[in-house]
């Protein structure tokens, strides 16, 4: 014989438990706000580490190919392959995700560094 729970609802679901509690001693909300203080600082992206990008010729049969390199090991690949989707987007050009390399078509490094600091990386120029 197995225990059954009832689960018609009753009085119990329909009582609100903040009822018992009281306001008094409270301070009284502003006109207007929410809660919060009024002078906060404009919330800077999170830092998400530094990433390194060359330009290279070698071995592509003469193609420029930009990479981005050195992510932080967090950033799962899901989050990678986002983000090579959207510089290639914004950069407008082709590209790839090699393991944990972005490779972007043609030398963009100036519209992948713009995007980058957008997002909170600390974009940094290696190589020539």
């Amino acid at each position: 014989m197995s225990k059954r729970i009832d689960t018609g609802g009753g009085e119990s679901l329909g009582a609100n438990p903040f009822d018992t509690l009281s306001s008094t001693g409270l301070p009284k909300a502003q006109k207007g706000s929410s809660g919060a203080t009024s002078k906060k600082k404009p919330k800077a992206a999170p830092k998400k580490g530094r990433v390194e990008l060359r330009r290279e010729k070698s071995g592509r049969g003469g193609k420029t190919v930009t990479t981005l390199s050195d992510f932080a090991t967090h950033l799962p690949l899901g989050e990678l392959d986002k983000l090579a989707f959207d510089l290639k987007k914004s950069c407008a050009c082709g590209g790839t995700l090699k393991g944990r390399t972005i490779e972007l078509q043609g030398d963009v490094r100036d519209r992948a560094v713009a995007e980058l600091e957008k997002r909170g990386f600390q974009p940094v120029r290696a190589g020539g």
